[in-house]
């Protein structure tokens, strides 16, 4: 398959491109493999895409291009095999002590998890001496969305750039707001009315600064980090929603 924007003699790319939320359903199916020229660039390859499968065309108009696991611009180029991940707009563990200075561990701050998610264990992953402010946001399961009544939520992720994203995220955080600690669990797979989809503490010197710190958390991980919401209401009927 060649691409307008590289010559037609350039060597070939073999590419997967994953798959994710609607795109997926629309496809039945979790990847694409494709054979681009050697150069071509983000916006390129999306072009390619949508001429392959015109019932991508609209979706894909509201999607970000992931390149091994980084958000990509449409004049960036691809040059070697990568891992390419189509990203739709997205729904939107602890083994220090508290009075340590020492940063927790990633797997304590940062987790993606099928298992019920504990509150105290991701407020414990930001205390530490200089904490004189811990704020906490836990998102739940509703019974009332869209006008609907909801049976069930299913989550899913990208995982390994979740936690990427993630990462980044509280380290934005984290350099604005001096010893400011953040930390974040979401849940995977299918959750009941009641149930807690998201956990997000954030500790810092003062009140005011865990509260925005918190507040800074979510609004991030509601528009950046690759996880999404099926909403299942009691009729059967189906959509992919907004937020935790």
């Amino acid at each position: 398959m060649t691409n307008d924007a590289t010559p037609n003699d350039a060597p070939t790319l073999r590419i997967t491109v994953l798959l994710f939320a609607g795109l997926r359903d629309r496809l039945k199916r979790s990847s694409l493999e494709l054979e681009i020229a050697a150069g071509s660039t983000v916006d390129a390859l999306v072009a390619t895409i949508a001429r392959a499968h015109p019932e991508l065309a609209g979706p894909l108009a509201h999607c970000r291009v992931a390149v091994d696991q980084t958000f990509a611009t449409g004049d960036e180029t691809i040059s070697a095999p990568v891992e390419v991940a189509l990203i739709p707009p997205v729904s939107g563990g602890i083994d220090t002590p508290a009075e340590s200075d020492a940063e927790p561990s990633d797997a304590a701050r940062f987790a993606i998890s099928d298992a019920p998610l504990d509150p105290a264990r991701v407020i414990e992953a930001v205390a530490h001496r200089h904490a004189g402010g811990i704020t906490s946001f836990i998102g739940n399961v509703r019974k009332q969305s869209m006008g609907k009544s909801i049976d069930h939520l299913e989550y899913e992720a990208y995982p390994e750039m979740a936690l990427r994203v993630m990462r980044e995220i509280a380290a934005a955080i984290e350099r604005d707001t001096p010893r400011a600690r953040v930390a974040i669990h979401h849940r995977v797979g299918r959750l009941e009315i009641g149930e807690t989809a998201v956990v997000i503490a954030a500790s810092a010197p003062h009140r005011a600064e865990a509260f925005s710190a918190c507040r800074a958390a979510i609004e991030a991980l509601k528009r950046d980090v690759p996880i999404w919401k099926r909403e299942v209401a009691d009729s059967g009927e189906t959509w992919y929603g907004r937020g935790p």
